[in-house]
């Protein structure tokens, strides 16, 4: 009777257990921060809140935005606490911009019955004695991965004068950018190409102006063909720029095809190098659902490459004009099988700037 007894609490413990976990997952709500843009940026807010709102939408979860009225640390910190506040459980935050703000909230220890979902917050940013709790995630992204599928696929696609205009030199841009010139340099090397030259430069701000505008004028005037805008706002400068030119564009983070042709011109956009920023919300969003966050929770992790098969990856190419004979949809999927398997390597480096042998390469600092 005693065995019997015994039995029938612990079943009852479990199921209680089992309860609570569900009913967890069933009364989250969640709130996405943007970091100082705005949700129509075509970026990381716009993406981040879409996925968000996409999942919340399909799962009958309460979602709700709140945008910082500066951008400061504190007007972030304000924000995440209103969400609180306000009973969101979720927290979701696009952007290296919250490594403060993060300290400062779920650093503190005040929060530990709210989870939190950083996406490209990594150890660099948050600093490497910084502890991650159990309630927080971060996602970083391995950008050199698609840099690189974006300067190959440029050079195969018959592109010899090639620019690379990213924001600002943090880590994440610089991987990007010096993946570009290793994808490039192979391509040149695999077809031959001894006329390949990449002109580099940082905006040293995420947003376009007249100034990085002229500068592009003098690239494009000068006979680049194509450039990789990777930063932001920084495409309007660069589309402006090849706008008058009937130049190229490649953009970054996200498919960025009809936001740059529907504004500058049809098939101006080549193809994008993009971060999987909505895989990641929703895989995030359906452990915390399913009682599955403690999976997660405490760890800083780099998403890449999972699959041979591109879109199954957190890195890839957006729209792409693939051509027959140059670069087709076939040698792209070759190209991620072979990164895949280890039969491409790419230097995730930030310190040194790749060694070519087949590019001619000038790196001209910050433009401003």
């Amino acid at each position: 009777m005693k065995k019997i007894l015994a039995l029938v609490l612990a079943l009852t413990m479990v199921f209680a257990l089992s309860a609570v976990a569900f009913a967890d997952g069933e009364d989250m709500s969640v709130a996405m921060i943007t970091d100082y843009g705005d949700i129509t940026d075509q970026s990381f807010n716009q993406t981040t809140y879409e996925a968000c709102q996409a999942y919340a939408e399909a799962n009958g979860v309460d979602f709700q935005y709140y945008k910082p009225t500066s951008d400061s640390d504190a007007d972030r910190v304000s924000s995440i606490e209103q969400a609180v506040d306000d009973g969101y459980t979720v927290i979701v935050m696009p952007g290296y911009a919250f490594a403060n703000a993060i300290k400062e909230t779920a650093g503190s220890g005040d929060y530990d019955d709210i989870t939190f979902i950083a996406l490209d917050v990594g150890a660099g940013d948050l600093g490497e004695d910084f502890e991650v709790p159990a309630n927080l995630y971060c996602a970083t992204y391995q950008e050199e991965l698609c840099g690189y599928m974006a300067g190959y696929a440029a050079v195969k696609l018959g592109y010899t004068k090639l620019g690379f205009c990213g924001g600002m030199a943090v880590p994440a841009v610089i991987r990007y950018g010096y993946g570009f010139v290793q994808g490039a340099d192979a391509a040149a090397a695999e077809i031959g190409a001894e006329d390949v030259e990449i002109k580099y430069a940082y905006a040293n701000q995420f947003y376009g102006d007249a100034d990085i505008t002229a500068a592009m004028d003098t690239w494009y005037g000068g006979g680049t063909e194509i450039v990789f805008a990777c930063g932001g706002g920084v495409y309007t400068s660069v589309a402006e720029a090849a706008a008058k030119v009937d130049a190229k564009v490649i953009g970054v983070d996200t498919d960025q095809a009809a936001l740059i042709d529907g504004q500058y011109g049809e098939g101006m956009t080549v193809t994008s190098a993009m971060k999987g920023l909505g895989a990641t919300v929703n895989t995030l969003l359906a452990a915390v659902q399913d009682g599955l966050f403690d999976e997660f929770g405490g760890k800083i992790a780099t998403l890449g490459l999972v699959s041979e098969t591109p879109d199954e990856n957190y890195v890839q190419l957006g729209t792409t004009q693939f051509e027959d004979g140059a670069f087709t949809e076939e040698d792209y999927n070759a190209l991620v099988a072979a990164m895949y398997n280890g039969e491409i390597t790419v230097s995730n480096d930030t310190e040194t700037e790749p060694e070519v042998t087949a590019v001619a390469v000038d790196y001209q600092g910050n433009i401003k």
